[in-house]
């Protein structure tokens, strides 16, 4: 599992840390496994061209002191000092002591052409609101160049807490992170500007408790039901699928699709879809009598594709099972009565969702999409999976989850209502919200994956990946 850690955790561990070694130790650690990756990246040290974009802070010393390594290995480093007056006084000697050079930021974008190595380390980890205009022209002059660009620590003009891009931001190949990831490299905008991350240990000890978890193969496989010899389908979980309307029948055999492939035993389906869906999945309890009659479950799905039914929506809110509310149920389901729930309660919304839920613009949820997760989830009393280009699930207290799977591919039609029923399917095995919700995420988007494979595919197409997606992880 990947964690990161907010600013000022990582700022009150390296205090710790510091206090306990000689002075700069620390920078020097940072120093080191920065040049390394840059001498990686470069392949051939000896006679390449280092530009280092320095601020005022130790960001900056950062910078100097890896282009100090380097220029002993022969490349030619120059440092554009965008405060000169206030760059770090060691970091400077100690290049130009190995022969490097520091120039002002008057001219600097014919330096940064040609270079083969652009480093930047403008601004820290506490940098707010985008970069500051003076070294604007030097972050486009970067982004112009032929040279691999090398954030140090994280990409100046992104927020590392929140993910936030509020102006002008350093676009990275790669960025070289000391310690623990910081949120930002992992969530949408910033991680677009962040490029591969290179994690690099400096020692800190960190809380037990991070801000955000990123799951990875070995933590889903310990998630995901596996059938016991006695098991039968009650004991495996039955799932209800309440969805599908006369216009949308579709959503009913997409959310049907997901469920069966995720693990329950059994699923009913409830609503106007029933001859659409057991034409395609036979398999499928179907239903007239509404969710109350439709035989037991221990978990609902209710909302793809429901249109304005709203009597079943809450029909199903007032269940005493876990419960997930998707697509048309999150614009039909009383707030009141989703906080008023004692069982568990799963939203899946999408941008455009989670702005109506939050009565903000689309733009900013997905401008802060952190931000916008935490606060459903406190609002609603709810596990909220908020669906996009990153993908975060959060829940009431604890660390809020990004999802590390998935292809652009699946922003496409009936994506979201497989989803659902995956999840929901989860959820009746017995997986608690946040893992339902997590594990149901990352296998959705490896079968997003594996569907694509570089070209487009239907949601149905994302469904019949399921199961190779599953034995991919556990495998």
């Amino acid at each position: 599992m990947r964690t990161a850690y907010s600013v000022e955790t990582v700022r009150t561990a390296e205090r710790e840390l510091m206090a306990r070694l000689p002075e700069g130790a620390l920078m020097q650690r940072a120093a080191a496994g920065l040049a390394a990756a840059c001498a990686d990246l470069l392949g051939r040290v000896y006679g390449s061209r280092v530009v280092l974009l320095v601020g005022s802070g130790d960001n900056g010393g950062d910078a100097l002191y890896a282009g100090a390594r380097l220029a002993r290995r022969g490349a030619g480093v120059s440092a554009v000092l965008l405060a000169p007056e206030r760059a770090h006084a060691g970091g400077l000697a100690a290049l130009r002591r190995a022969g490097g050079r520091a120039v002002g930021a008057d001219g600097a974008g014919e330096l940064i052409g040609r270079a083969d190595l652009v480093l930047d380390g403008i601004v820290g980890i506490g940098g707010k609101g985008g970069l500051r205009p003076e070294a604007v022209p030097l972050a486009d002059a970067a982004e112009r160049a032929r040279a691999a660009v090398v954030a140090v620590d994280l990409p100046s003009g992104v927020d590392a807490d929140t993910g936030e891009v509020r102006g002008a931001a350093v676009r990275a190949d790669l960025t070289v992170t000391f310690g623990t990831h910081k949120p930002g490299l992992l969530i949408d905008p910033a991680r677009e500007y962040a490029g591969s991350v290179r994690l690099v240990d400096i020692g800190l000890a960190l809380p037990a408790e991070p801000e955000l978890q990123a799951l990875q193969h070995a933590d889903v496989a310990r998630l995901l039901p596996v059938p016991a010899a006695e098991s039968d389908k009650y004991r495996r979980g039955v799932v209800g699928i309440a969805a599908g309307s006369a216009r949308y029948p579709g959503a009913a055999v997409l959310a049907v699709a997901g469920a069966l492939r995720g693990g329950a035993g059994a699923v009913r389906y409830v609503g106007p879809a029933g001859q659409a869906v057991i034409a395609r999945y036979p398999e499928t309890l179907v239903s007239d009598r509404g969710p109350k009659h439709a035989g037991r479950v221990q978990a609902w799905v209710v909302g793809p594709g429901a249109g304005d039914d709203a009597a079943m929506v809450a029909e199903v809110l007032a269940a005493d099972v876990p419960v997930l509310i998707d697509a048309d149920g999150l614009r039909l389901a009383e707030a009141s009565a989703v906080r008023a729930r004692r069982a568990p309660t799963v939203m899946t919304p999408h941008a455009g969702e989670a702005a109506a839920l939050l009565g903000v613009a689309r733009e900013e949820v997905e401008g802060g999409r952190l931000t916008a997760v935490r606060e459903l989830a406190r609002r609603y009393g709810a596990t909220v999976l908020l669906k996009g280009s990153t993908t975060l699930v959060a829940d009431a207290a604890g660390p809020v989850r990004v999802n590390p799977t998935g292809t652009s591919w699946l922003a496409t039609a009936g994506s979201g209502d497989v989803l659902s029923g995956l999840a929901g399917s989860l959820l009746a095995a017995g997986l608690a919200p946040m893992d339902a919700a997590s594990a149901a995420a990352y296998v959705h988007g490896l079968a997003g994956r594996f569907a694509a494979d570089g070209a487009p595919m239907g949601a149905h197409d994302v469904a019949e990946e399921i199961a190779g997606a599953w034995r991919s992880v556990v495998s």
